[in-house]
């Protein structure tokens, strides 16, 4: 005696097919869609990559104002930190930025793009590191190099002295020293020294001023630069020059073995 089964009976068979043939309308499925992106987006810039731009000239040649730059947030975690060479965004120590730099997007759609990542957030400096904890810089040789432990660094290929006969800072070529660069901070310049109010504007050369100040905690390093993204036509990796290559370590960073 057989059993007939009922599971696959057409009436069963149809009901199926059109409970599968059911689709959301298309302005639920766009709504979906769009908060599938937004959640995607907000990943991406609180563990991935943040978008920002260029404020100033202190970049150039290689970084013209207002480009668009892409930072990769993950570059410095798991014990990582800047490397001599970096091109770093931070946010302002206090006081780097003028006002009209310091502010972000002020539309409210601009705003909202800005919070999710989507959109170049202000308040923050791009420069290049040049002396991490322990170093001593100094500004400069007989050929108007920065030295950074002693050893002088060839930076024609990436940085410019402006009208300057070296590639100090925006004060002039006058000599200066700074370090060691205590631990946990690092020394930055910008790539155009004539027209970068970096490490080296802000030392300390008189009693109207605050020791220390020229120096930048690794804890407001949001990350590092690895692409120009926009305009099109400025699109380029960015890599670590080997400038840095010959500089040896400090033999003992500010802070340790203390």
């Amino acid at each position: 005696m057989t059993t007939e089964r009922t599971d696959g009976s057409p009436e069963l068979e149809s009901k199926r097919r059109i409970k599968r043939g059911k689709h959301l309308p298309l302005w639920q499925e766009s709504v979906l869609l769009l908060g599938v992106a937004l959640g995607v987006a907000i990943l991406i810039k609180a563990i991935l990559l943040q978008a920002f731009y260029i404020p100033s000239e202190s970049m150039e040649p290689g970084l013209v104002r207002n480009d668009r730059i892409l930072v990769q947030k993950v570059s410095y975690w798991f014990g990582g930190t800047p490397q001599r060479g970096d091109v770093v965004v931070f946010k302002d120590p206090g006081g780097w930025l003028p006002p009209a730099d310091a502010a972000g997007p002020t539309g409210k759609v601009a705003s909202l793009m800005e919070k999710v990542g989507l959109y170049p957030s202000g308040g923050h400096l791009v420069k290049r590191v040049v002396g991490v904890a322990g170093d001593e810089i100094h500004c400069c040789d007989d050929q108007g190099r920065i030295e950074v432990n002693g050893v002088p660094l060839d930076e024609e290929d990436y940085a410019t002295k402006g009208g300057e006969a070296c590639f100090g800072p925006m004060k002039g070529c006058d000599g200066w020293d700074a370090g060691p660069v205590p631990e946990g901070h690092i020394f930055v310049m910008g790539d155009n020294r004539s027209r970068s109010a970096d490490s080296s504007w802000h030392i300390c050369r008189g009693t109207d001023c605050t020791e220390g100040d020229e120096y930048v905690s690794t804890d407001l390093v949001v990350g590092k630069v690895f692409v120009l993204l926009w305009p099109r036509d400025h699109f380029s990796w960015l890599h670590r020059p080997d400038s840095f290559d010959d500089v040896p370590d400090a033999p003992l960073a500010v802070g340790e073995g203390q």
